[in-house]
């Protein structure tokens, strides 16, 4: 008898939304956000969400832990961090990133809305 996938399962009470082929569920809990982020197979962010946020890269900052799959972020610079779960993970506005392989990468991040790199320190 298999288990169910409770990484990926619903979440009750969470605000649920997909945006850019990205599912996001997210809670409020004190000044921050918990939310878990579902990129899946075959995401890029300069193919599946510039079109939609219209930046030239992804302007957010994001702290949390990876709990399944993989992702690599690349900056302006050329420069390229590789993320393989478990990991934990701080990635600097400015970037573009994708999925690695046929998993997809489940990012449960914490984050202060406006306030997340000042509140971070990036």
């Amino acid at each position: 008898m298999s288990q169910p996938d409770t990484l990926m399962g619903p979440m009750p009470g969470a605000d649920h939304r997909v945006v850019g082929g990205v599912a996001i569920d997210m809670m409020r809990t004190g000044d921050a956000r918990v939310k878990r982020v579902v990129y899946p197979a075959g995401f890029r962010w300069s193919e599946h969400m510039k079109p939609v946020v219209g930046t030239e890269r992804c302007m957010h900052a994001h702290v949390g832990f990876l709990a399944q799959g993989e992702f690599h972020i690349q900056y302006a610079d050329g420069h390229i961090d590789k993320f393989v779960a478990p990991q934990i993970v701080a990635i600097a506005p400015g970037h573009d990133g994708w999925v690695v392989g046929e998993t997809p990468a489940v990012l449960i991040e914490f984050d202060f809305e406006g306030e997340t790199i000042s509140r971070m320190g990036l």
